[in-house]
């Protein structure tokens, strides 16, 4: 089984997972790549669509979205993010006014409604774990959010630190200790040449993979436990989707490794 997509920028949109996809039921994946003064149009669906900035900046308009700025954001690691939301059978119309990168998250929907800007100033951030997992996590479209199945997030790993640690998993629902939920990771690194290790696994290990992971790499989590480390000397991103009935922030800890946070 390879959960793990490469994406090679080029211009326009990329498809990178869609339901169906190494046994996704919902999410689907993708960027877009704009030079200074192309746009791309995003068309109504029966999906719900996230459009996260994540380089650069552009005009973003439709679906009831009067024309909004959006950007700019220079760099990953000290921007937070903009997002654009736009509801199922909502057209988006995207043009860049430098040049830009935008990640294109989707779950299925039928709710209708006019599309919002989620501002950097809108997006909370929270520090997480201790020494060996630390991680600055960004929180854009949580349940504060009006979605059907969308919850989206960014973490800023230091360097030799670990993430989504200790290792948890959100298969079940299971309210208030977990909720299930199905997840893409999508990575960057703050030099080009950087890299991490990528985890996947079942309590019964019917999943029990592990990749490496470097800058573009897409990695897609039905389910599981799915730590994640980045190698000394180079700080990571990744881009987490998840999507689920039940948009909660919620796991459950592997009880192998709980003590390590309890410690």
């Amino acid at each position: 089984m390879n959960d793990r997509v490469v994406w090679k920028p080029c211009p326009g949109f990329t498809a990178l997972s869609q339901p169906g996809d190494a046994g996704m039921k919902h999410l689907s994946f993708g960027m877009i790549a704009l030079a200074a003064g192309q746009a791309y149009r995003l068309d109504p669906c029966d999906r719900e669509t996230a459009l996260v900035l994540l380089r650069g900046a552009a005009e973003a308009s439709g679906g009831g979205l009067a024309r909004r700025i959006i950007g700019p954001r220079a760099d990953l690691f000290r921007d937070k993010p903009w997002t654009v939301l736009v509801p199922a059978r909502g057209a988006c119309d995207v043009e860049a006014t430098a040049d830009c990168e935008i990640a294109v998250c989707q779950a299925p929907s039928t709710r209708p409604g006019a599309a919002l800007v989620i501002p950097p100033e809108q997006v909370k951030e929270v520090s997480l774990g201790k020494p060996g997992f630390q991680r600055r996590a960004r929180m854009m479209v949580t349940e504060e959010v009006t979605a059907d199945y969308l919850f989206i997030g960014e973490a800023i790993v230091p360097p030799a630190n670990w993430a989504s640690f200790p290792p948890h998993r959100h298969d079940f629902d299971d309210l208030p200790h977990e909720v299930d939920m199905e997840e893409i990771y999508y990575f960057r690194f703050d030099r080009p040449q950087g890299f991490g290790i990528q985890r996947i696994y079942t309590d019964n290990r019917s999943i029990d993979e592990t990749y490496t992971i470097q800058d573009h790499h897409t990695v897609l989590i039905p389910e599981g436990y799915h730590p994640v480390a980045t190698a000394p000397g180079y700080s990571m991103y990744y881009l987490w989707i998840m999507a689920g009935e039940n948009r909660r922030f919620l796991s459950r800890p592997d009880p192998d490794h709980r003590w390590v946070a309890e410690g």
